[in-house]
């Protein structure tokens, strides 16, 4: 995978990590609060976080120490 690919990639998700901040903010703001659904977006963005990780490092050379 080529750094422009990756770097494309790492844009769309942190796009969709804070659309679901947002959705987040929105369920909690909402009179009937379903903490499963919240949960659920929660490990989502988690999972997300954890991908543009990986991708970054993707990014970095490896130094030989």
């Amino acid at each position: 995978m080529d750094s422009e690919l990756i770097e494309r990639r790492i844009h769309i998700l942190r796009q969709e990590h804070g659309d679901l901040e947002a959705a987040i903010v929105a369920l909690q703001a909402a009179p009937a609060i379903d903490q499963l659904q919240i949960a659920r977006i929660k490990k989502r963005k988690l999972r997300i976080k954890d991908e543009i990780s990986q991708l970054e490092d993707m990014l970095i050379p490896d130094i030989i120490a």
